[in-house]
């Protein structure tokens, strides 16, 4: 690797001692985190250092790409190592330097609209949020049956996603069940093409969510960008950074964007009935209680309200309001029953999480939107591998879907 990515991987490194959680994945030289743990830099100095290397990589870097995704990467290690020191910026503003894109409010009326919707879907009695909550009774898999599902369903999916994504030779993954924890599920990427998945088994587990929490964390989300990136970009291109993941930075709010995105080019209406119905086989859920034609069309207007944890976490970091009003916020306008309200409101609380909320609905709206641009399904599906094998940036591809010649480039 160069200088430039030699001195990138030690700063975060660094940043990672200080930061509890900042390193996601680091498969890189064992010697550089070696000297990362014995270095004695403050979190001052550190924001010193990354200001340093963002002007060097400006000066020095004749790659377009490679350079905007360092100078962004940069400036977020920047912002949390100034915030580490003690500066204060304002929530949005934290926010925004951090993942290249501005936070986004919803409106009220598509909150609105999404719960209209659900009225005419949702048979049951009671007001909305009730009959959600009967659905979710119905649809809940017993505890123990779930390792053997999660086995099967990876399977499928994974055969699916390789008629359209390819995968690199190699690549592997193992599944695992866990509790205690502010997330549902978790893509841990140990290098050499392989990933551990841990699920929380926390709150009860639904057959309807399972299909996109695989689509999430394996195929083609998590694991296949995180092999493509080692193969692709350290392995081929020589570009050592990408051998470190980073949390709250660019990076992150692109890799749970495509993650989130992935499944609508995977798995399609009848290969998702098909799916939820080998998993309601499998946990014992009876045909009755669930057809499989009426839960495609609930759970994707379920995705509408998939906001609901970055407009409270908004609530409580940017507006101040108390956190019982952001509970019953997540209840109301997310339906979220009052155990699932608790645990989202864990996540946003979280000091490491608190600002990373913002990458899954915000990284799905710009990634859904700028796929959509390109056109026919062939060119959304290319456009969808480049998220899987570059070095992009959320301000690049707001940028381009900004200009009136390059939606469809």
């Amino acid at each position: 690797m160069d200088d430039i990515a030699r001195d990138y991987l030690l700063l975060a490194l660094s940043i990672g001692r200080f930061e509890q959680g900042f390193v996601d994945s680091y498969y890189g030289p064992a010697e550089l985190a070696e000297e990362a743990e014995q270095r004695r830099v403050a979190p001052d100095l550190l924001a010193v250092e990354a200001s340093a290397l963002r002007q060097r990589v400006a000066d020095s870097e004749s790659d377009e790409q490679r350079a905007r995704w360092l100078d962004r990467q940069l400036l977020a290690m920047e912002t949390i190592c100034g915030r580490l020191a003690g500066d204060r910026l304002s929530y949005d503003e934290e926010v925004e330097r951090c993942f290249d894109a501005a936070p986004e409010r919803t409106l009220d009326s598509a909150y609105d609209a999404t719960h209209a919707h659900l009225d005419g879907l949702l048979s049951g009695s009671g007001d909305l949020r009730s009959r959600i909550e009967q659905r979710n009774e119905l649809l809940t898999m017993p505890a123990d049956r779930l390792p053997a599902i999660l086995d099967w369903l990876v399977d499928e999916i994974r055969a699916l996603c390789l008629e359209s994504f390819p995968a690199p030779a190699g690549e592997s993954l193992t599944l695992s069940t866990v509790t205690n924890q502010p997330w549902t599920a978790y893509n841990w990427y140990e290098g050499g093409l392989r990933s551990r998945i841990d699920f929380n088994t926390d709150l009860p587990a639904r057959a309807p969510e399972l299909i996109s929490l695989v689509t999430h964390e394996a195929f083609p989300g998590h694991h296949l960008e995180h092999c493509w990136k080692e193969s692709r970009l350290v392995n081929e291109r020589g570009r050592g950074e990408a051998s470190i993941q980073l949390i709250n930075t660019p990076e992150a709010y692109l890799s749970e964007g495509l993650a989130e995105v992935g499944g609508r080019y995977v798995v399609d209406e009848p290969r998702w009935q098909a799916l939820f119905a080998g998993i309601c086989e499998q946990a014992g859920i009876t045909p009755g209680d669930a057809d499989p034609a009426s839960e495609w069309h609930v759970s994707r207007t379920l995705r509408g309200l998939r906001a609901v944890s970055a407009d409270a976490a908004l609530m409580l970091h940017a507006d101040s309001r108390p956190r019982d009003e952001v509970l019953t916020f997540l209840e109301q306008r997310g339906l979220l029953s009052q155990a699932r309200a608790e645990k989202s409101l864990e996540f946003i609380d979280h000091p490491l999480w608190r600002t990373y909320v913002f990458c899954y609905s915000g990284g799905e709206r710009l990634l859904g939107e700028w796929c959509t641009a390109a056109g026919e399904l062939p060119a959304q599906r290319a456009r969808f591998l480049r998220l899987l094998t570059e070095q992009l940036t959320p301000s690049a591809i707001a940028a381009e879907l900004d200009s009136p010649t390059g939606a469809k480039r």
